[in-house]
């Protein structure tokens, strides 16, 4: 049964960063902080347990809006910072692990703090997740296979390690190009074979298309005959 990551155990409170976008765990984040309450806000996190919430603020709402208690978000870990002269910094961050934003505490600071709960996926079927998450992985091999071969099979090819299967839902989710809401919506899920077999679903198109696109190219290479393009 999937654990709550041992980086935030115990931890009830995080500083809320909104943002128009979604982190997923596992995933890298860089940041480049200018505003002043939140040049303060990681100057307070560097000093304590360099965790913050990343909460998504869909960016079509009012600027003073923040996002609604009962929203789902994710801790991020502050990895390397660069402060510049002028008192900016450029951050980079991970996302450790997901939480649901219970309520914000009335604290005399310039940017929000929530309480928030941490949580990991529902126990299922360990069949049926093994199952779905090989499918995933050999779809993503496949897929980045097909990449580095459009790419004219420059430099070194992927090399992709297998992960246990909520890791991996979230390491392929964030691989991919969806939009906010199809983000979003894979953070809340809390089944992991649900995760999976939207992915699945989605990278049955993306490979195929892709895959079509590296064959197209390395034909149009040999002038669309099996061996090499003629002298001209």
């Amino acid at each position: 049964m999937p654990e709550t990551p041992e980086r935030v155990r115990g931890i009830k409170q995080l500083p809320i960063f909104p943002l128009p976008l979604v982190l997923l765990p596992n995933e890298l984040l860089p940041l480049h902080i200018f505003e002043p309450r939140y040049r303060k806000m990681f100057a307070d996190i560097e000093a304590g347990n360099n965790l913050f919430g990343v909460s998504w603020q869909p960016d079509d709402g009012p600027v003073t809006q923040m996002p609604q208690p009962g929203s789902t978000g994710c801790a991020a870990e502050v990895r390397e910072k660069e402060t510049l002269e002028d008192g900016r910094s450029n951050v980079l961050t991970l996302g450790v692990a997901r939480y649901v934003l219970l309520d914000y505490i009335d604290i005399d600071e310039p940017y929000a703090v929530g309480d928030v709960e941490f949580f990991v996926d529902d126990p299922g079927d360990e069949a049926a997740i093994a199952l779905a998450a090989d499918n995933v992985f050999q779809k993503f091999r496949r897929m980045a296979a097909a990449a580095f071969k459009l790419a004219g099979n420059r430099g070194a090819p992927p090399e992709l390690a297998s992960a246990d299967p909520e890791p991996l839902s979230f390491l392929v989710g964030a691989a991919m190009n969806f939009d906010a809401a199809s983000k979003y919506k894979l953070l809340t899920m809390r089944s992991t074979y649900d995760r999976l077999t939207r992915i699945d679903e989605n990278l049955a198109d993306i490979v195929q298309r892709i895959e079509s696109q590296a064959e197209v190219a390395s034909v149009s290479k040999t002038n669309g005959h099996g061996g090499r393009m003629p002298d001209l």
